[in-house]
C-alpha cells in the first residue's frame, strides 16, 4: 500500500518529544494565511476539523490532515514531513523547541498513481 504521507527520522523524533510533553498530537497542512503553508502540529483535538478535511495517513501515530481543496493540488505527490532549525508557525507546538516542521514532497510514479486510482 502506498503511503500518502511519510516522515523523516528527525521528524519522528520531534513528534515523540512533543507527544511526551503534550500528549497525543495531530497535524494539519496549513494552506496559507498567518503561518504560510506549513505543516501545523496541535494537541490532538485542538483543531476543529471540517467535512472538507481529509486524513492522508498517520506519522508517528499522529493523524495528518489536509483540506480537500488543497489536496486536489497535492494528490499527485507523496508528502514527506521533515524538520529544520528555526521558528515555525506561531500556533504549532514545535515552535518553542527551536525547530519547525517542513513539508517536502515527491511526485508519485505512474505505477503508484495507477495503484492510487488517480489515472
Amino acid at each position: 500500500m502506498i503511503e500518502r504521507v511519510l516522515a523523516t527520522a528527525e521528524a519522528l523524533a520531534l513528534i515523540e518529544l512533543l507527544k511526551e510533553k503534550h500528549g497525543p498530537v495531530m497535524f494539519h497542512q496549513s494552506g496559507g494565511c498567518c503561518d504560510g503553508s506549513s505543516p501545523m502540529c496541535y494537541p490532538d483535538g485542538d483543531l476543529l476539523l471540517g467535512d472538507q478535511d481529509i486524513c492522508l495517513g498517520e506519522i508517528g501515530g499522529a493523524p495528518f490532515y489536509m483540506h480537500k481543496n488543497q489536496y486536489d493540488y497535492w494528490k499527485h505527490t507523496q508528502i514527506i514531513l521533515d524538520v529544520v532549525e528555526g521558528r515555525g508557525g506561531m500556533f504549532s507546538l514545535e515552535g518553542v523547541e527551536g525547530k519547525r516542521f517542513l513539508t517536502r514532497s515527491r511526485a508519485f510514479t505512474s505505477e503508484e498513481l495507477q495503484e492510487l486510482g488517480l489515472i
